[in-house]
């Protein structure tokens, strides 16, 4: 396992089985934030800890680690822009 960021496309999106192959070596919180963003994205954190019932500390962990591998990324939200929303890049 690769403890180094991974460089994504230039265009940002991964295809479907490079996607999974990067997912199947993260912690299972990690697979449970990307699950809950195939359906519901964009989410901000506490949503994704509403909907995911992780612990808030344990989402931050989980989409950390999905940022390491390029699996995620996050833009300010447009209904408040105090906030940050996550999305996957398949």
């Amino acid at each position: 396992m690769s403890t180094s960021p991974v460089e994504t496309p230039k265009d940002g999106q991964l295809s479907e089985g490079e996607f999974r192959d990067r997912l199947r070596e993260l912690p299972p919180s990690a697979k449970l934030v990307a699950k809950v963003l195939e359906g519901d994205a964009p989410l901000s954190q506490g949503g994704l800890a509403e909907e995911s019932l992780l612990p808030d500390r344990t989402v931050r962990y989980a989409l950390n680690r999905l940022e390491e591998e390029g699996l995620v990324e996050s833009r300010y939200s447009f209904k408040d822009a105090r906030k940050q929303v996550y999305f996957l890049t398949v």
